[in-house]
């Protein structure tokens, strides 16, 4: 039986950083995943402009820079085809100007695994993960197949699961908790002839859900919409998403005289939870440790970051041979605390824009405000901190510009969208 320091279970953004963070440490590593590069995902394709600084350390920047990827000045959002509102990101604390890398999934996720294949770590393709293995309650090893169906079965001192949604942990160890809410399914296509997106991301927000286009190319753009599950049944997918999509006029204008370039691919049941791993040797880094509906489009960034956080703690366990569930815990702690005040926003976010008059009536009091938006556009951009939206300050700000467009709308004045 094979053994190593670290056994990575997952090759997607958070397996391939935590790989290349701990690599530079010296430790042995495998790390493992079922398919064979380059594969596919459904994903926005939008990442944070924090996220620069952590591709920098994992000294992939510049690899994906030459890939001459789009890089995004800000966002537009609209509601329900009757607000809108168009903001630059703010500079960073610093005084950098800050921007957001657009680049395709299947792209970035080859980047990094042959990052991955030409260092020390040894990757094991098409090895599929289907259950650990134990030592007095803690985890020691994983086992399954390749892909010719050989058994097989490896040890290690710290097996770190970045398996996703589909996660080992979470089928094998309970840990998943859905959403109290309603089942929401995420459905994407790569689409040609996209036009006048201006080096912006684009969110509408319409029945029956949400849309995010982000360019990926020239007239090339990724679009992934959003919607409860219910209003899918019955349709074909190819059918409902087109129709869809097409049915808000500014996308209509966007993208009408184009179409899809692929087939429609999707992902259900998109906002859950996950409890934390009782045994020691374990720990969870990307969409394992849990998932929120994607309309803040971070999901790169947590992925990348708490990577980087398990990277410091797995060090620290190294130092001290401690591997215990106790040590392993200060992981979560931190992890939770960094991320504690952004996932509330994000709740509130998702609650707000199913609420068409009260989502219309924020994003014109966004829109006459730029500091608040600009704001708003840094803390979901992850380098402001989540306390400069979630406090008083802000929230009387913000009412006391949804009362004056209250006013002026009772006298015949409104924001009025692009034609």
């Amino acid at each position: 039986m094979k053994s190593y320091d670290i056994v990575i279970v997952g090759g997607g953004p958070a397996g391939t950083a935590a790989a290349l963070f701990l690599k530079k440490y010296g430790y042995n590593i495998a790390l493992l995943d079922q398919a064979l590069f380059p594969r596919d995902k459904v994903c926005g394709e939008f990442i944070s402009p924090a996220a620069d600084d952590i591709f920098f350390d994992l000294g992939v920047l510049d690899s994906i820079n030459a890939l001459n990827p789009t890089r995004l000045s800000g966002v537009i959002l609209s509601a329900y085809e009757n607000s809108y509102l168009q903001v630059d990101y703010p500079d960073s604390f610093d005084g950098r100007t800050m921007t957001s890398l657009s680049v395709e999934r299947s792209k970035l996720d080859n980047l990094m695994i042959n990052h991955v294949r030409n260092s020390d770590v040894d990757l094991l393709e098409g090895f599929k993960v289907t259950d650990f293995l134990f030592d007095n309650g803690n985890v020691c090893g994983v086992k399954g197949h390749d892909a010719i169906k050989t058994k097989f079965s490896i040890k290690g001192k710290i097996i770190i699961d970045a398996g996703g949604r589909n996660s080992i942990s979470l089928r094998q160890l309970n840990l998943r908790r859905e959403s109290s809410g309603r089942g929401r399914i995420a459905l994407a296509a790569h689409w040609e002839g996209a036009r006048d997106l201006g080096g912006y991301c684009h969110m509408h927000i319409s029945h029956p859900g949400y849309t995010g286009i982000s360019p990926v190319g020239s007239n090339r753009a990724n679009v992934v919409l959003t919607v409860d599950r219910k209003y899918l049944a019955g349709d074909n997918m190819e059918q409902f998403f087109r129709k869809t999509v097409l049915g808000n006029r500014l996308r209509r204008r966007i993208l009408g005289v184009g179409g899809p370039v692929e087939k429609v691919k999707g992902v259900d049941s998109l906002a859950y939870s996950v409890k934390k791993p009782k045994c020691g040797g374990l720990l969870l880094v990307g969409d394992a440790t849990g998932f929120l509906d994607p309309f803040t489009g971070e999901g790169i960034y947590l992925s990348l970051r708490s990577s980087q956080l398990a990277a410091g703690v797995i060090k620290s366990a190294f130092d001290g041979s401690d591997f215990s569930s106790r040590q392993l815990n200060t992981y979560e702690l931190i992890r939770r605390k960094e991320f504690f005040k952004k996932n509330i926003l994000s709740k509130i976010l998702q609650c707000l824009i199913y609420k068409p008059s009260l989502c219309n009536r924020v994003v014109e009091s966004l829109a006459s405000q730029k500091e608040l938006s600009s704001v708003l556009v840094g803390v979901i951009g992850d380098y402001m901190p989540a306390r400069k939206v979630l406090c008083a300050n802000y929230a009387l700000r913000l009412l006391y510009g949804i009362l004056k467009q209250r006013q002026a709308l009772l006298i015949g004045g409104s924001q009025s969208l692009p034609n």
